[in-house]
């Protein structure tokens, strides 16, 4: 079964950087459409960035709140995907979950979470 475990995450001052790590297993990570989403105290989980698998080359969609900042990578060898996250600001305060869409069927499974919090 699918597998994702995030780890990364941590406290920084806004302006500084975290690199977030999803280890994932149970399924074809190379041909799998994955992704990054948060939620924020309160609020509902959102979307941050998808990227595609197989064919489509790996191509990533961004939230405009984070495009330019963000940057989704995949390791295929070590079965890994990746969100460098730059510049952070407050606002990106949230549990951040890794999501894997084996089939790329639009329903993905997310894994446990990591929490970022950004201080100003």
């Amino acid at each position: 079964q699918v597998q994702l475990v995030e780890s990364g995450g941590g406290s920084v001052q806004a302006g500084g950087s975290l690199r977030l790590s999803c280890a994932a297993s149970g399924f074809d990570f190379n041909s799998a459409c994955m992704g990054w989403a948060r939620q924020a105290p309160g609020e509902e989980r959102e979307p941050v960035v998808a990227i595609d698998g197989g064919d489509s080359g790996g191509r990533a969609s961004y939230d405009d709140a984070v495009k330019g900042r963000f940057t989704i990578s995949k390791d295929s060898g070590k079965n890994t995907l990746y969100l460098q996250m730059d510049s952070l600001k407050v606002e990106d305060t949230a549990m951040y979950y890794c999501l894997a869409d084996p089939q790329c069927s639009g329903d993905p499974v997310g894994g446990q979470g990591t929490q970022v919090t950004v201080s100003s």
